[in-house]
This record gives structure tokens, sequence and C-alpha cells, in this order.
């Protein structure tokens, strides 16, 4: 099917819009943009109760968000916003954790991760994986269910998501019973996989951008192989929890996630995968004025709440 008429007409601003070439792309100028007009067009809905926090790590701090659905006891998500490491915050990824916290009846704890090109990788992984760890070593005083504790995150943020989850695995702490990963940026033992190509250009997420962006977050291009940049690589998918893995048609990436999810299902891992027809990367930002990728939002939510109803983990 074609692209969403929606994403379409967006689609067609943003090309009319981008006068620079990537190579003289300021990274501060796009994040303050795009702050601006994902902030602007967010609709949010109401939750029980919003808290800023600050946590404190060892040697830095950062700021987090929690939306609780509730007063009681609940499960909690620790979620990762997208951006490619270089953009995105609290306040742009808002309305799609108050959606997840209601539709999921769970709390929803937003990670404000350091960005790229300021600290360059691995910080926005360490930042994350020490953001989870501390939200559950806190679970009592944040009033969640360290028992069910999921991880998300879309785009780089699913990948942060799913390498927090790894790094616990490899430190003896498996804390993550879920993962809710929208469009994960995971490395391919592919060398060119199709949709890299046949959607490289006239989709928002571009090869020109893809490459930026890692100009951006990489000191070098051999970090892509390490398996805290490209967890397809890591050695201990198969100890990794049941896993929800969204896609979208017209994704450069698409082809990606789709190979994560098989490799996951290959190790024993259970993977609830959907590919959603008509989408493009980055949907969850556009779920509050397009219906269909509302559904997609709204069915990862759901598929996570059922998994906080079992009430098990590995």
């Amino acid at each position: 099917m074609p692209v969403n008429p929606t994403i379409q007409f967006y689609l067609n601003q943003f090309q009319n819009q981008l006068s620079t070439t990537y190579d003289q792309l300021d990274p501060f100028e796009l994040r303050r943009q795009e702050n601006a007009m994902m902030t602007r067009f967010q609709h949010k809905e109401h939750v029980h109760d919003v808290e800023e926090r600050v946590i404190v790590l060892p040697d830095r701090s950062l700021p987090i968000r929690i939306y609780r659905s509730s007063r009681t006891l609940a499960p909690a998500l620790v979620y990762y916003h997208g951006g490619g490491y270089v953009t995105g915050s609290l306040d742009t990824h808002d309305a799609i954790c108050r959606t997840i916290a209601n539709e999921a009846d769970c709390t929803v704890i937003s990670v404000d991760y350091r960005l790229a090109p300021e600290h360059k990788f691995p910080t926005a992984v360490y930042d994350s994986y020490e953001a989870l760890i501390w939200i559950a070593d806190h679970a009592s005083e944040l009033q969640i269910d360290a028992e069910r504790l999921a991880v998300g995150g879309d785009s780089a943020g699913g990948t942060l998501a799913t390498v927090s989850a790894l790094m616990a695995i490899e430190r003896g702490r498996p804390l993550a019973m879920h993962q809710l990963l929208f469009y994960p940026v995971t490395g391919t033992e592919e060398n060119l996989p199709l949709s890299l190509i046949d959607y490289a250009n006239g989709y928002l997420l571009d090869e020109g951008l893809i490459r930026w962006f890692r100009q951006q977050y990489f000191h070098d291009e051999s970090e892509l192989m390490h398996p805290y940049a490209s967890p397809i690589f890591s050695k201990h998918l198969g100890e990794l929890p049941p896993t929800t893995l969204l896609t979208a048609e017209y994704d450069p990436l698409r082809d990606l996630g789709r190979a994560y999810a098989n490799k996951l299902i290959s190790l024993g891992v259970p993977v609830t995968y959907q590919n959603y027809d008509g989408l493009i990367h980055g949907f969850v930002n556009y779920y509050t004025y397009v219906p269909e990728a509302r559904r997609a939002v709204k069915e990862a939510a759901h598929t996570l709440r059922t998994a906080f109803m079992k009430k098990t983990r590995p």
C-alpha cells in the first residue's frame, strides 16, 4: 500500500523545508527545530500523575520523568526516546509515554540520557543502563513493582533499551521481563538489507541522514560492530526476555528490525513481531494525528499490558 496520506503530506513539507546538505547540518539547530516541532503538535492524554526527578549516578545526574496511571504499586516500563542519539528529549516523547502508561496500565519512566555530538558512543549506553539499575534499586521509593520491570524505546531508544537489558544480563542482573521496541537500530549480519536500498531516499530517515547521525555519535565506523551499538552481535541474545518489536513498511531500517526479531526467535526468545503497512520510521511521533500509527502504538501497549498481567520474569 502507499505511504499514509497524512504522513506523505508531512514528508512533502519536510523536503520543501530542507534547505541544507547534511554536511552543513548543525546538530544543535536540528535538535532545537525538532523539539519545537514535535512538542507543538502533540495531543497529551491525561494520566494520574507526572513527576519530574533527577537521579544521581556515580559521576553525573540525569533527569527522568515518571508517568503513573494509578495510585497503586504498578509494573513499570523504562522508556528511552529516539532521535539518532542526537535529538529527542523528555518533551518530544511526552505524549507517547502518557499513552503507553494509560493503555498498558503501568508506570512509564522516561530517561533523558546524554546526547551526541557532545557525548559520543558509548555515553548514551551507560547512561541508559545505569539509569535502569538505579530505577530497579529504587523500586520501592518509586512505587513500582521490581518484579514487573520492562524496557522500551523507539529507534535509537529501542537500541538503548535492548542493550540495557543485555548489559544487565551480562552483569548477572536480568532485570527486564519484557522488551517493547519500536523500529530499533539493531545492526545487520547481511551486507546490505533490501529496505536500506528500496527506501534510501524520500522517507524522512534517508541514507544521508543515517550517515550523518553515525558521524555525530560514533568516533569511527569500527564502533558499529560493537554489540552495544549493534546488539544483534551480542552473545546473550538468547537470554533476553519476551519481546514486542514493531517495524514500518517504508523504513530503511525495517529489515534490520525483522532480522533482529528472527534472530531472537531462532534462539528461543518469544517475540511478537508486526510490520505496519503505510507507515515510516518515526511513526510513534505521528500517532496523535495518524490513526494507523495510533493503532500500532495501542496494540503494542496492549501486548505489554498482557505481559505485565502474567507476572512472570525469565
